[in-house]
């Protein structure tokens, strides 16, 4: 990456021309404060920390949303809500060097897809917007719930104050309600009114046209993230933006080239200067 590729990028996350959009690899520094065990983010570690400590089948380890759907069948769908809430809203973690550089830079509108809090704690300190994916949900048309942080507790919101920082977390969080896409049936509900425009608010479709985006801690190998990726960022500038990926594998790199994404080969935690995850 060059220097002045590095300047463009931290100047437009800070003025808000470039959009933060975050995977599980920015959480790969984060460890259960009791055991020291890495908190469990990216698909294949979820299936085994949902199964107990086992991997599943081959088939299931494809990909979470396929094993949660397998556990749901089996289990009830509280079996998987209940598995994310324990991991994400009752276990405590170490703070993530990420969370802490994007705190400073504090963006007025993150895409997180990951379900932890530690976005939602950046911006604790000051009001903001939070939009929460929903899926297979009665008595609405739409596919989020909103609210409102004032400093001290979520209020359920009605609209978007675009003048306040927006935080999207569209596969869910443990807080202010326990919400979450998970199974392979949350995300065909999910992503079927994200194509047909309703799962996302007015207020954040008007203020994403003609942004950029970075992707930081994602990997595009994965037809479900793709294709949620790619309405997210509908009416994006052209090109539409950047992608860390140090090794991309050729579908990663026709895949980008498609959307317009360019793909910087390096770690996240190289550019935002700290040390990178054993």
């Amino acid at each position: 990456m060059t220097p002045e590729l590095r300047a463009e990028l931290l100047a437009g996350l800070k003025d808000g021309s470039i959009v933060p959009y975050i995977g599980s690899g920015v959480l790969a520094d984060v460890r259960n404060v009791a055991t020291g065990e890495p908190i469990p983010a990216d698909s294949d570690s979820l299936i085994i920390a949902m199964n107990g400590g086992k991997p599943m089948a081959p088939k299931l380890m494809y990909e979470f949303p396929r094993a949660a759907m397998n556990i749901e069948l089996k289990r009830g769908r509280s079996a998987v809500t209940k598995f994310l809430t324990r991991t994400y809203g009752e276990t405590e973690w170490t703070r993530g060097a990420f969370h802490d550089w994007l705190k400073e830079i504090a963006p007025h509108y993150v895409v997180d897809i990951n379900r932890d809090t530690q976005l939602q704690d950046s911006y604790a300190g000051v009001p903001h917007n939070l939009v929460v994916g929903i899926a297979r949900i009665g008595g609405t048309d739409f596919r989020y719930k909103l609210y409102f942080w004032d400093g001290a507790a979520y209020q359920k919101s009605e609209a978007i104050n675009p003048a306040l920082p927006i935080l999207f977390k569209p596969m869910g969080t443990p807080k202010p309600e326990a919400n979450y896409i998970a199974s392979d049936a949350d995300y065909v509900d999910f992503i079927t009114e994200l194509m047909g425009g309703f799962s996302i608010p007015p207020e954040v479709k008007e203020l994403r046209k003609g942004k950029k985006y970075l992707l930081m801690g994602l990997r595009l190998n994965r037809d479900t993230e793709r294709m949620v990726m790619s309405d997210f960022i509908y009416a994006a500038a052209q090109p539409a933006g950047w992608v860390f990926i140090a090794t991309p594998t050729d579908k990663e790199k026709r895949f980008c080239k498609k959307v317009g994404l360019e793909i910087i080969a390096a770690d996240i935690f190289d550019f935002i200067g700290a040390p990178v995850p054993a």
